[in-house]
């Protein structure tokens, strides 16, 4: 199955916690899709973590926080299906 739309847009998506990545959906996707979702994933983390937020922020310090998780568990969970089903990234 190709990636619907935008791949930026989708890791946005993962980022706000609209999508979660699970191996039984991973499923659909080919190595290439998986691919281009992870490097999209990468910008995405590398965008909010360029944002500059004041130091006495709690809330938006812990949504970056939180968007941050969400993207390297959503990277983690992609990683792991490749290594077990051997493709490479």
């Amino acid at each position: 199955m190709a990636i619907a739309g935008n791949p930026k847009k989708f890791a946005q998506d993962i980022s706000d916690g609209y999508f979660m990545v699970t191996p039984p959906l991973i499923k659909k996707y080919t190595p290439a899709d998986l691919k281009i979702i992870v490097g999209n994933i990468g910008i995405v983390a590398r965008e909010l973590r360029q944002e500059v937020i004041p130091l006495d922020d709690v809330m938006s310090i812990k949504t970056r926080n939180m968007k941050l998780s969400r993207l390297n568990q959503a990277e983690v969970v992609i990683r792991a299906y490749c290594k077990k089903h051997k493709f490479p990234l």
